[in-house]
């Protein structure tokens, strides 16, 4: 049974999120319940107004965890930085771009952090929806297009919508992640939507493998699916080992400075992550812990 503090916790998600869709129907429809629920729990009612499966669905829609996680602030780093002038100049302009770089480095969190302060925009993780009819569909649910019924009456209104709303943005994380039939249909789905939709693939090392190792046995579509997307794969993180090494560091500083604890040891959390920013975080968490218990 969920308490009232989740639920609280999840309405203020709820609320945050209203900002990126244009009515209360599309952004009711996003979250997978009625207007009439939706207006019930815009004003703040909880108790009865959804289950507490429809609550969870919500909660896993818009990323709210239910257990007490430490508060985590967004950090400026270099990647940080790069990535979300990519994707201001990517919806701005209704281009697309593919960013393949090394994983731990804050790619998925910069993602996520955009689209909570961008309208029409989504994200979308890949490696949850492998199949066409799965990609597609999800991203009909982020912008809170109906996504039941055929598959091609999906496509269709997705399609619809997407050239009928102000600049959207997709973003799609861990796109290497996609089968064949999907990858084909995300260019299916580029030029359908040309000079109205904006697609940002993001993924590691394999992403890129993946993509030349395609068109160089000329698999079908992915050599135009390759020119839609920019011909080309952004990097954040220098070539040079020692450079990199350095990139990485210096992303690290940054992080723990904006949230380890008062008085904490910089320089001992970036030596012992080694720049990786997932045991940032688990330093850094292992440290309120600390402090909570003394």
């Amino acid at each position: 049974m969920l308490n009232e503090a989740q639920k609280k916790k999840i309405l203020l998600a709820v609320s945050a999120n209203r900002a990126n869709y244009p009515s209360d129907a599309k952004h009711a429809a996003s979250l997978g319940i009625s207007t009439s629920v939706y207006s019930a729990i815009k004003n703040g009612q909880t108790d009865k107004a959804l289950s507490d499966a429809n609550w969870i669905g919500i909660a896993r829609r818009l990323g709210v965890s239910l257990r007490a996680d430490m508060e985590w602030k967004a950090a400026r780093t270099a990647t940080f930085e790069y990535i979300t002038a990519q994707l201001e100049f990517s919806q701005q302009s209704s281009l697309s771009a593919i960013l393949c770089d090394i994983p731990n480095i804050g790619k998925t969190f910069t993602a996520r952090y955009y689209v909570q302060s961008h309208r029409n925009a989504v994200y979308i993780d890949c490696s949850q929806v492998k199949t066409k009819t799965q990609l597609v569909k999800k991203i009909a649910s982020e912008f809170g297009v109906g996504c039941r019924g055929w598959y091609h009456d999906v496509y269709e209104d997705l399609v619809y919508y997407l050239r009928s709303i102000d600049h959207p943005l997709v973003i799609l994380d861990e796109a290497g992640d996609l089968k064949n039939e999907a990858m084909l249909e995300l260019k299916a789905l580029w030029n359908a939507t040309e000079r109205c939709c904006a697609w940002y693939m993001m993924g590691a090392d394999g992403l890129k493998a993946r993509i030349d190792r395609s068109i160089e046995m000329k698999m079908v579509g992915y050599t135009e699916m390759f020119s839609r997307y920019g011909d080309r794969y952004s990097k954040v993180t220098p070539d040079d080992s020692k450079e990199r090494e350095a990139f990485l560091n210096a992303q690290a500083r940054i992080v723990a400075k904006v949230n380890a604890p008062e008085g904490a040891d910089i320089a001992q959390i970036v030596r012992k992550t080694r720049g990786g920013l997932r045991r940032v975080y688990t330093e850094i968490e292992k440290m309120k812990m600390e402090v909570e218990v003394s």
